[in-house]
């Protein structure tokens, strides 16, 4: 698949799905700007991808000053833009009884609030015919302890996705949502895990998979390629499941 002179924004995009998605759109010849909320982190990233065509902008989206940072960014370059991979995320652990109200801020505002409000300034940028990709989780179809917070958040993006398909089909802009499943993005050392319990938690995740493995974020990338491609033009409002198989061999 060819990206050659078109441009990407991957909100998220300094660690794991995005940096990877960021990578691979670059390689197939796409500019592409990437944000996160740590300078250093995205530094790092440029250092990694080493390419004139990768623009870094230090932007938090989970409030709408951070977002507005990044509309400036891409509109002060005078580019429409043709991919929209909406990828920042958080997840906290814990079971409803003991949930903050924190934790339920944090996690709606950068999961939800953020998506919402980012396609919202972006969509004066995009050019018709131009895609939008979200990142939700099977953790939507699963009912997994610990995660009640999380899933809502994933479970509202779905709702968003498929009603912004409708609303821009005008346009021919076209609105689809990837759903990994475990993947490998450090999340488990991120929350401080110990490494033995990490250890035992993963060996559980891969067992609960029908691949027996985890999955790598340059498949999850892959589908966001594709997804975004003119080999997808005839697909829209649609959840694409990336998970070795996980939610239907769980429910087995």
């Amino acid at each position: 698949m060819s990206f050659t002179d078109k441009n990407v924004v991957i909100t998220g995009g300094s660690t794991g799905i995005g940096f990877a998605t960021a990578q691979a759109f670059i390689n197939a010849g796409a500019s592409v700007w990437i944000t996160g909320r740590s300078a250093d982190n995205l530094k790092k990233a440029a250092e990694k991808i080493n390419s004139p065509k990768l623009k870094t902008v230090v932007s938090d989206t989970s409030n709408l000053a951070g977002i507005e940072v990044l509309e400036k960014a891409v509109a002060e370059s005078g580019n429409k833009v043709d991919v929209l991979f909406l990828n920042a995320g958080i997840a906290v652990f814990a079971p409803i009884e003991f949930a903050t109200e924190a934790d339920f801020d944090a996690q709606f505002d950068t999961n939800v609030k953020g998506y919402f409000f980012t396609l919202q300034k972006f969509i004066p940028h995009l050019k018709d015919g131009a895609s939008v990709v979200f990142t939700s989780s099977n953790a939507v179809h699963l009912s997994n302890i610990n995660v009640g917070v999380y899933s809502a958040t994933k479970s509202a993006v779905n709702t968003i996705a498929k009603i912004a398909a409708n609303e821009l089909a005008e346009r021919k802009i076209r609105v689809n949502i990837v759903t990994p499943g475990p993947t490998e993005t450090g999340v488990l050392a991120k929350v401080g895990m110990p490494k033995d319990v990490e250890k035992q938690v993963t060996e559980q995740i891969i067992a609960s998979t029908a691949v027996k493995r985890m999955g790598q974020p340059e498949e999850i990338a892959n589908t966001v390629l594709f997804l975004a491609s003119d080999k997808a033009d005839f697909i829209t409002g649609n959840e694409f499941l990336v998970d070795g198989g996980m939610t239907n061999y769980a429910t087995k």
